[in-house]
């Protein structure tokens, strides 16, 4: 799949956007996470952004996951996946989900907010702001399914001006703080600061975590969709 391919820069300082990421937190005045909580990457290390068309492919095939949640039929949506050759990139799950209807229905609907973060990524929304709910326009920033605009169409209507792998990461570093956060302050009936609850901060963090690769020592290969580990 053709598409614009990221290049590996040299990471921000982990610590220096830790304390900005702690500070914002504080902004918020959410629960700020321990002195000894981990770094995501270590000095040195290098990052990207997963190619571009990988990037839209994952939002295309979430956006047609969150359809089926909605009412698109399984052979219309199956019918799409095909004809933008996307069938590969569908994860076990979401083939069951797309084809009968087997699985969370309500853990895919949650996938709206990982759309609106790779929307982000991409340069299709304007911002990621914890406080603010998804933009409303995201489904018009999204291949157009019931007018069967293929995926082809839509990656030429929507020429997608990624967002720097430097900005990216000092966003992923701020929503992994704000993961925590969140959670601690669901667990301990603290207020939260804006329109949406932990799920959409995780479901957010998860497609930063999926398309941000870090290179170093310490770093795994990219992993899949489903082995995303959000459980630090």
């Amino acid at each position: 799949m053709a598409g614009r391919v990221s290049v590996a820069v040299s990471a921000p300082d982990p610590r220096q956007v830790r304390v900005a990421s702690v500070e914002e937190m504080r902004r918020l005045r959410l629960p700020q996470p321990p002195p000894q909580f981990p770094l995501v990457w270590e000095p040195g290390d290098e990052v990207e952004l997963r190619p571009t068309a990988e990037i839209e492919a994952r939002a295309a095939i979430l956006h047609v996951v969150l359809a089926r949640c909605f009412g698109m039929p399984a052979e219309a949506a199956m019918s799409w996946l095909l004809g933008s050759r996307l069938v590969e990139q569908v994860t076990p799950p979401e083939w069951q989900f797309v084809m009968g209807g087997r699985g969370d229905h309500r853990s895919f609907v949650l996938h709206h907010d990982a759309v609106y973060a790779l929307a982000w990524l991409l340069g299709l929304s304007k911002h990621l702001d914890p406080e603010q709910a998804a933009d409303d326009r995201l489904v018009e920033l999204l291949p157009n399914l019931p007018a069967g605009e293929t995926f082809a169409e839509w990656r030429s209507r929507s020429l997608a001006a990624p967002r720097s792998a430097l900005d990216a990461a000092t966003v992923l570093d701020f929503y992994y703080c704000l993961d925590w956060g969140y959670l601690e302050a669901e667990r301990t009936g603290a207020p939260l600061p804006g329109e949406i609850d932990a799920n959409a901060i995780g479901q957010r963090r998860w497609a930063l975590e999926w398309a941000v690769v870090f290179r170093g020592p310490y770093h795994d290969p990219p992993a899949g969709w489903e082995e995303v580990d959000l459980s630090t």
